[in-house]
């Protein structure tokens, strides 16, 4: 079993950014790859942005040059800074890691992120 908690979310401004945060526990040397999606109202789940235990990132198109992912696997932690932000950014943001042999999905509680125009 894998615990994820997220935070750092919030409302903020066009063009602001926002760090978010995720602090995994338990089974942590099962994880695999981790990363971000995000859900807007009335939309599906979308990936933002993942990582491998490598450190090889991977982005969805629109927050390429905008958002970062990075892991520590000192401290455990998944991070996304969120630069530049648009409007289109709001929405709840959902830590994720894959686990195990079979990748099993763990997902936080999610975190709401707010851009005001």
């Amino acid at each position: 079993q894998v615990q994820l908690v997220e935070s750092g979310g919030g409302l903020v401004q066009v063009g602001g950014s926002l760090r978010l945060s995720c602090a995994a526990s338990g089974s942590i040397f099962s994880i695999n790859d981790m990363g971000w999606y995000r859900q807007a109202p009335g939309k599906q789940r979308e990936l933002v942005a993942s990582i491998t235990r490598g450190g090889r990132p991977n982005y969805e198109d629109s927050v390429k040059g905008r958002f970062t992912i990075s892991r520590s696997s000192a401290e455990n932690k998944v991070y996304l800074q969120m630069d530049s932000l648009k409007p289109e950014d709001t929405a709840v943001y959902y830590c994720n890691a894959k686990s195990g042999q079979y990748w099993r999905d763990y997902w936080g509680q999610g975190t709401q992120v707010t851009v005001s125009s």
